[in-house]
């Protein structure tokens, strides 16, 4: 086990070296200047060129690089270009927790109703109660994330309140418990289908095993034979999803939080994106990055516990 756990940490450090040099190199072809802050309307050239060289842009691009490496290495990630004079770890210290948090309630969201889904319908299969599941699960993986936002908010916060029927449901920051409900389960939806999905044909095809029908055959009852064969084996491929989920809607709520004006890291991304602002962009993917490829890491170093056979 020892020489598994060793061989996937191995591997994590030159992913996240590859994730760093190219998306510094697609930043550095890019065309455009990120030293220039949108609704800048009058800056002349000789301005742009002394915030080049303030930040360093005219440096050579092996020693800009090798400035950015430093520069992580001692987590410092410069001045945001877009948000000047805000610092890019003031900004994403401020931020990251919430959309963690946010990421982290999404994530329990889907693991527990899309297992659900995905038992039920497994357990009833071809009869009403699969269909409505299934159904529950394309109509959740159609819709992305932003619009099933829109909706939420047509619905709990236009639609049910102009009829009298008032749930609590506000639109706009973080004020109590219930503004948290929207933008879970906007972001927990795709990933809720893509569990129940992956859960209901895992369980049906344990279903169909040898060992279970002799589970029946010696008279072990059948909620037994579900909860101590089936689950335990049909959720193994459900494991391998929950840490690259988690890892993107922890991080990639970047619209969700646009559409319900939640101050995560998304609308700072989004606007950096469109700045092309190098600092906070690089940041951002980095974190994102090293995030997903410790919880794939994770998932690998569990998925070899659980089932021995990955190991060898």
């Amino acid at each position: 086990m020892s020489r598994f756990v060793i061989n996937r940490v191995f591997w994590f450090i030159p992913t996240v070296l590859v994730l760093i040099a190219l998306t510094f190199l697609i930043l550095k072809f890019t065309p455009g200047s990120g030293v220039i802050s949108a609704g800048t309307q009058s800056i002349t050239d000789e301005q742009i060129e002394a915030l080049e060289d303030r930040y360093g842009l005219n440096d050579a691009l092996p020693v800009q690089f090798a400035t950015y490496l430093r520069n992580i290495a001692t987590f410092d990630f410069g001045e945001s270009f877009q948000f000047r004079p805000q610092r890019v770890n003031d900004i994403i210290g401020r931020t990251f927790p919430i959309s963690l948090q946010l990421g982290a309630m999404a994530t329990a969201f889907a693991v527990v109703v899309g297992i659900s889904l995905g038992v039920l319908a497994a357990v009833n299969q071809n009869g009403i109660v699969d269909y409505i599941s299934v159904l529950v699960a394309i109509l959740f993986y159609s819709l992305p994330g932003f619009v099933m936002g829109f909706l939420l908010i047509l619905l709990f916060a236009v639609w049910l309140p102009g009829r009298g029927i008032d749930l609590g449901f506000n639109v706009g920051g973080l004020a109590s418990w219930r503004d948290w409900v929207l933008p879970t389960v906007a972001l927990g939806a795709a990933p809720l289908a893509q569990i129940a999905r992956y859960t209901r044909s895992s369980m049906i095809d344990v279903l169909k095993s040898d060992y279970i029908r002799t589970a029946r055959a010696k008279g072990l009852s059948e909620r037994m034979t579900i909860y101590r064969h089936v689950m335990r084996n049909s959720l193994l491929p459900v494991i391998t999803l929950i840490g690259p989920i988690f890892a993107a809607v922890a991080t990639g709520s970047f619209f969700v939080e646009k559409v319900f004006n939640i101050p995560g890291m998304g609308p700072f991304f989004v606007e950096s994106i469109i700045a092309k602002d190098q600092p906070m962009v690089l940041a951002v993917v980095l974190i994102y990055g090293v995030f997903l490829a410790l919880m794939n890491l994770l998932v690998d170093i569990v998925y070899g516990f659980v089932d021995p056979r990955i190991r060898y």
